[in-house]
C-alpha cells in the first residue's frame, strides 16, 4: 500500500515503515517556543534537570506575541527566554524579527523536517513539505531536550483542489470555504493534504496560508507536496541544497478525498464566533467595522500587504474604521517598505506596527472596545481572541480586508478591483 505525504516523513523520522493509527517515536529536527507558551516550557526543562538541548542550533525563541512587551510581567518573561536562549545555545529572535510560524519558515525549515513548535499554527510549515505540528509546552520541552517526541500517526484527507480562482478570490477564501464545508473539527488529528493543479500553481505565499489554518478545521499537519516552487523559495534564502522531492504515492490510502473547484468561489468571510460560520461576501455586506486588521501569521506575507496595497492606493480608510497594519517579519516589512506598500498604507489611515503578532493575540497593539467589530485576516475569530470577550471578529482575505477599510463596513473588494 502507498504512503501518504505525512506517512513518508513520520516513517524516516521513526526509522521504519508506519501506518495512520500506530504510535512511533520520531526524531525531530526543529522546535520553537514562543513568548507565551515558552517560559512554562523553560522552567519543565529546569525542573527535570536539562540543561542542554539536541539541536541548539535548530531550536528558536521567539518575542512575538507581546513584542515589544506592554507590561512588566511580559518583560519578566521575554528575560526569561533570552536567558535560557544565552544559556543553551539556543537561537534567540528578538522583537521585531517577526512573527514564529513566519520566520522559522523564511529561514530554518526544509521538505522532510519535523518541526514541532509550542503554538498551534506550527502547522504553517507544511506548505514547505515538512511535517510541522503544534504541542503542549512540556512536549515541546522534552523534544527540544532529546531531539525525540512520540506521535501518533494521523490519518490523511486529501484536499483537491481545481480550477482559476476568479478576480477577487484568493486562497484564504479556499480556505474559509474549507473549514466552513466540513467544520472547525471536521478533521480533528487528521493531517490534510493540499493538491491537484490549483495548489500546485500556487506561490508560496499562497501555500503558507493553506497550511497555517489546517489546524482550524482541527488537523494536525497541513501537506503539500514539494516541488520548483519549493526549491525556489529554498534557493531565495540561499538553502537550495536543502530541497528535495516529496510527493504521495499514488495509490496512497486516504481517509478522506475532498474535490473544491475555486472557480465557483466566492470572496468568503467567517462571522463571530466560530471559524466556521462562514458566509459569501453577498451575505456578508454591510456589517459595520470599526477596526481592520491586515497581517499576521495567516496573510501578513509581502503577496498578501501587495493585494491589499493594490486597492488602498489612492485612496483613505473609513473616518470610522480603524486601520492597522502588522508584517509577519522584519524581511516581509523591509520588502514592503522598498515597494512602497507602507507608504500607500500610511497615506490610506492606516497604524503601520512593527512585524509581530500584534492585534491578532488581544495583548496589545489593537485591543477592541465592548461591542466593537473587527475584521482581520488573521486565523481566529473566537471570544475574546483580540482581548475583550464583549466584542466581535470577522475573518476574511486582504483584498475583502481593504476594501472594508474603505467602505467602513464589509465590502466586496470586486467592487475596488480594475
Amino acid at each position: 500500500m502507498g504512503k501518504t505525504i505525512a506517512e513518508k516523513i513520520l516513517g524516516e523520522h521513526a526509522g521504519h515503515d508506519v501506518s495512520a493509527g500506530e504510535i512511533a517515536i520520531v526524531d525531530v529536527d526543529v522546535t520553537l517556543f514562543q513568548d507565551g507558551t515558552g517560559p512554562l516550557a523553560v522552567k519543565q526543562l529546569e525542573s527535570l534537570g536539562f540543561d542542554k538541548l539536541a539541536h541548539p542550533e535548530r531550536s528558536v525563541l521567539f518575542l512575538d506575541h507581546a513584542a515589544p512587551s506592554p507590561k512588566k510581567e511580559l518583560s519578566n518573561d521575554h528575560v526569561t527566554l533570552r536567558r535560557f536562549a544565552e544559556r543553551a545555545g539556543a537561537v534567540l529572535s528578538e522583537v521585531g524579527d517577526g512573527v514564529c510560524h513566519q520566520v522559522i519558515n523564511e529561514s530554518y525549515v526544509n521538505p522532510g523536517d519535523v518541526l514541532i513548535g509550542s503554538d498551534s499554527h506550527t502547522c504553517t510549515g507544511g506548505a514547505l513539505c515538512a511535517f510541522a505540528t503544534g504541542m503542549g509546552s512540556t512536549d515541546v520541552a522534552i523534544g527540544m531536550a532529546l531531539g525525540k517526541t512520540w506521535m501518533l500517526i494521523p490519518p490523511t484527507f486529501r484536499i483537491n483542489v481545481t480550477g482559476e480562482f476568479p478576480v477577487g478570490v484568493y486562497p484564504k477564501d479556499l480556505i474559509l470555504h474549507l473549514i466552513g464545508m466540513i467544520g472547525a473539527d471536521g478533521a480533528t488529528y487528521k493531517a490534510l493534504e493540499y493538491g491537484g493543479p490549483t495548489v500546485e500553481a500556487m506561490s508560496m505565499s499562497e501555500r503558507f496560508t493553506l497550511s497555517n489554518m489546517a489546524v482550524e478545521a482541527g488537523a494536525k499537519a497541513g501537506l503539500i507536496a514539494s516541488d520548483e516552487t519549493t526549491r525556489e523559495y529554498l534557493e531565495a534564502d540561499g538553502r537550495g541544497d536543502k530541497f528535495r522531492t516529496i510527493t504521495p504515492d499514488a495509490d496512497a490510502a486516504y481517509e478522506r478525498v475532498i474535490q473544491i473547484d475555486v472557480s465557483k468561489l466566492e470572496p468568503t468571510v467567517a462571522f463571530p464566533h466560530a471559524v466556521d460560520n462562514t458566509r459569501t461576501i453577498g451575505e456578508a455586506k454591510g456589517v459595520a467595522i470599526d477596526q481592520v486588521v491586515i497581517g499576521t501569521c495567516t496573510n501578513g506575507r509581502l503577496a498578501d500587504l501587495e493585494i491589499a496595497a493594490s486597492i488602498l492606493e489612492n485612496r483613505h480608510r473609513h473616518p470610522k474604521t480603524r486601520l492597522v497594519v502588522v508584517p509577519a517579519s522584519r524581511q516581509v516589512y523591509l520588502d514592503a517598505l522598498e515597494a512602497g506598500y507602507l507608504a500607500t498604507f500610511v497615506r490610506a489611515g492606516a497604524a503601520v506596527m512593527n512585524p509581530g503578532c500584534g492585534p491578532c493575540v488581544g495583548v496589545h497593539q489593537g485591543v477592541l472596545a465592548d461591542e466593537e467589530k473587527c475584521l482581520s485576516t488573521q486565523n481566529r475569530n473566537f471570544v475574546g481572541r483580540m482581548g475583550n470577550p464583549n466584542s466581535e471578529i470577522y475573518l476574511a482575505s486582504p483584498a475583502v480586508a481593504a476594501a472594508t477599510a474603505i467602505a467602513g463596513e464589509i465590502a466586496d473588494p470586486r467592487e475596488f478591483l480594475t
